[in-house]
């Protein structure tokens, strides 16, 4: 790892970054991409020294309450937060100025801090986004070989039902001809029925492939899908979109699925509920002392 001073933490749309690169391992990981000019090696995690601080100015700062996210790029619950703590101390902040939370994880390690995604969740709106991308265990460890497995993923949503606090899954990416199967499409939906996720986000059967994360795709497939390798060059070449050939019927699986069991699935119904803050009335107005924490 390696520190940096960083001059903003919150986005235009209130996400933020703690970490620049990741530790995962995931062979499909889009931020690889040359486009978002992570210039150092990607497993060198990049540390935003004063992260917390410029988060408590910001927050500080903001007139109106409203979700601030993180994980779209980086998932902060890689295996550095466990020693550093920045999202921790970040959620103290949240919580202490009443705003809401939502992250996108495959760590188990989310629960490390449960007790305040609880109180948050208490006080305003706390929703917890995780990735899920087949059920088979063996195949986990190779296309995600340094996060917790889908089993393990699936208790931890589980345990965030048991606490009241929302979920949504994200059915990505499915990579053609190794888990864009029946079964496991099948697999995954029948986890989130089982959790009562709220929602489940899909952009088709698929996965993109650009400058910089399709090179670094395809050594891993040479490494561990060797036979497939030559097929996807033959298939898709430099295309950014790589469609399952199997999308149609997968699709209609995830529909009538989730249709028959209540969750939602259009993706701008889910996005609009993670970007919606819910303070509660109870809470509406927080006391002076409230806010001094």
């Amino acid at each position: 790892m390696h520190f940096v001073r960083s001059k903003g933490i919150l986005s235009s749309r209130n996400g933020m970054n703690l970490y620049r690169g990741c530790s995962h391992g995931c062979i499909y990981c889009d931020s690889r991409s040359k486009c978002y000019h992570i210039e150092h090696d990607f497993e060198d995690i990049e540390v935003k020294e004063n992260a917390v601080e410029l988060l408590e100015a910001a927050l500080r700062r903001k007139r109106r309450k409203c979700m601030i996210g993180t994980g779209s790029m980086t998932d902060p619950y890689i295996p550095l937060e466990a020693k550093l703590e920045n999202l921790r101390k970040s959620l103290e902040l949240i919580y202490k100025y009443g705003f809401g939370f939502t992250v996108i994880t495959k760590s188990d390690l989310v629960l490390r801090d449960l007790n305040l995604l609880k109180k948050i969740n208490e006080r305003a709106k706390c929703v917890v986004q995780m990735t899920l991308t087949t059920c088979d265990e063996e195949l986990c460890r190779k296309i995600e070989p340094n996060v917790s497995t889908t089993k393990r993923r699936s208790e931890v949503l589980n345990i965030l039902r048991d606490a009241g606090i929302p979920t949504v899954v994200w059915l990505s990416p499915i990579l053609p001809f190794i888990n864009d199967t029946e079964e496991n499409i099948s697999g995954i939906l029948d986890i989130c029925i089982n959790a009562k996720v709220y929602g489940i986000i899909c952009f088709g059967m698929g996965m993109t492939l650009r400058e910089g994360n399709r090179e670094y795709f395809y050594r891993q497939l040479e490494q561990d899908f060797p036979h497939l390798m030559q097929k996807y060059i033959n298939k898709y070449g430099s295309k950014y979109i790589v469609d399952s050939p199997y999308n149609e019927e997968l699709m209609k699986l995830f529909y009538e699925k989730c249709e028959a069991n209540g969750i939602v699935h259009n993706n701008e119904q889910i996005f609009k509920y993670l970007s919606e803050f819910d303070e509660k009335e109870r809470t509406e107005q927080l006391s002076f002392w409230d806010m001094q924490g």
